[in-house]
């Protein structure tokens, strides 16, 4: 099955010139999901992690059911001020201003072995920050993984970490 074909492009958004890859037809097509799902268990499975860690907001729907896949936990990485009790955060820059990312501070042990996924991977800040974050909570990042990866922005050359896209889209 070719992914490619259940994935949207949608010109001038968020704003113009922005040509914009939506995974909601992926979603909708459930022999499509399962095997996205499938597909990125065989890439994550051999770092035998021990949690697996969504990004806001669309890497909860990547990571969510590949953890009951592969039988693992999973934690969220959310924009501040969005976790409950006390948390441990993280600000990075972004190409006009700046931002900050959270976890709850009991969401990893050190020394845990955990995954971060994604949706896509662009100009790879926000994956990047994660990646940052988890390493000073003690975890031991594995690798990172998406579905959709945008080549063109380089985003895989920021990450310190093993990155894994199932499509990639050179323009």
């Amino acid at each position: 099955m070719d992914l490619k074909d259940h994935i949207r492009t949608i010109p001038d958004f968020p704003k113009p010139g922005i040509l914009f890859y939506d995974i909601s037809t992926l979603l909708m097509h459930p022999q499509a999901w399962r095997t996205t799902v499938e597909r990125l268990g065989e890439v994550i499975a051999p770092y035998k992690p021990d949690l697996l860690v969504g990004i806001e907001s669309r890497g909860f729907l990547t990571a969510a059911p590949l953890a009951l896949h592969l039988d693992l936990g999973f934690f969220m990485v959310r924009k501040r001020g969005k976790l409950p009790g006390d948390t441990l955060s993280y600000s990075y820059g972004l190409e006009y201003g700046s931002d900050t990312i959270e976890i709850q501070a009991d969401a990893v042990q050190p020394g845990q072995r955990v995954v971060v996924l994604d949706d896509l991977l662009a100009t790879g800040g926000t994956m990047a920050a994660a990646v940052h974050l988890l390493q000073r909570a003690g975890a031991e990042v594995c690798a990172a993984a998406c579905i959709v990866e945008l080549n063109f922005l380089g985003g895989r050359d920021k990450l310190p970490v093993p990155a894994h896209s199932l499509l990639t889209y050179d323009a």
